[in-house]
């Protein structure tokens, strides 16, 4: 028995962070994390990150990809956030969001994916025969290095035993409550109806 709670080692080494949000950013150089799919097809879009007048930062979604125009209008008092191409420039990043129960958190969080080598490996997983079902896997994430040299790699375990249950009632729970994922396009909180 490890000395933290779960609950606790969760807060302390997982990639997940208050609001419902599992960040795999935010996994640390050697950690990792179980989480289960709950959604068969993941929300698609393009996000930009971006800084109030006062430094608060969130992301813009979009469910098409949008021209510089476009973000113009939707940030408004907001500023982008600067490009890798330097002053001028706003990364626009394609990103999938789904549904996923946590097994360290122990509850449903939102994963938000824009690092491309995890979403390939995900879509390369589900290509597979023996992966047809990818709500009845567990998926492992781990993270090696920092920076430009972080790396991740995502592998179907079997789903861990006893915790079907667990799974079925956070995600009856979540729902029952409004859960809609949709919401991330408005900027409004996805575990809550407004």
């Amino acid at each position: 028995m490890g000395f933290l709670s779960k609950k606790a080692s969760a807060s302390v080494n997982a990639g997940s962070s208050g609001g419902g949000y599992l960040q795999v950013s935010k996994l640390s150089d050697g950690g990792s994390v179980r989480f289960a799919l709950l959604a068969a097809q993941p929300l698609e879009g393009y996000e930009v990150w971006a800084s109030s007048p006062e430094g608060q930062s969130k992301p813009f979604r979009f469910d098409y990809e949008p021209t510089p125009e476009d973000i113009t209008a939707e940030l408004g008092d907001f500023e982008p956030r600067e490009g890798r191409g330097g002053p001028g420039t706003v990364d626009i990043k394609f990103f999938v969001a789904t549904p996923v129960y946590n097994f360290d958190a122990g509850s449903v969080q939102v994963l938000s994916l824009t690092q491309k080598s995890i979403i390939k490996e995900l879509d390369q997983i589900s290509q597979l025969d023996d992966y047809d079902d990818l709500l009845a896997w567990d998926f492992n994430l781990s993270k090696k290095g920092s920076g430009l040299l972080t790396e991740y790699t995502l592998r179907p375990v079997p789903r861990k035993k006893g915790s079907q249950e667990h799974i079925d009632a956070a995600w009856i729970e979540a729902k029952a409550a409004g859960f809609d994922i949709t919401r991330l396009f408005t900027g409004a909180n996805p575990f809550k109806a407004a």
